[in-house]
């Protein structure tokens, strides 16, 4: 399980750094909060998740809604209170988990 966590991690990190630089965020302050909202989401969000479906026998569509849609808070709250460069922070949250998550799902199917 700690594989998959720090795999899961890992590969989100990449993908969002990416997505942040791609949106125009620039320095280590912006680049360095992406880093940790995804330090602080993530690894909940993934074990949760394991949790739910495995031991819970939660249905897998909803139990990663429900995760991406926490996280999507927690990260747009983030952005709204220490980003000085993201305007549109929901908008933000929104697409970097959208494209992260999608990202992630075209993983697993390969």
């Amino acid at each position: 399980m700690l594989i998959a966590l720090a795999v899961s991690l890992l590969l989100t990190l990449a993908l969002e750094e990416g997505f942040a630089l791609l949106w125009g965020l620039r320095g280590r302050r912006e680049l360095g909060l992406v880093a940790l909202m995804n330090c602080l989401t993530n690894p909940p969000v993934v074990l949760l998740y394991h949790t739910a479906t495995g031991l819970w026998h939660w249905n897998a569509v909803l139990a990663a809604l429900v995760l991406e849609t926490a996280a999507v808070v927690v990260e747009w709250q983030c952005c709204r209170a220490y980003s000085e460069q993201i305007k549109r922070s929901f908008l933000f949250a929104l697409l970097i988990n959208l494209f992260s998550y999608g990202a992630g799902c075209a993983v697993n199917l390969l």
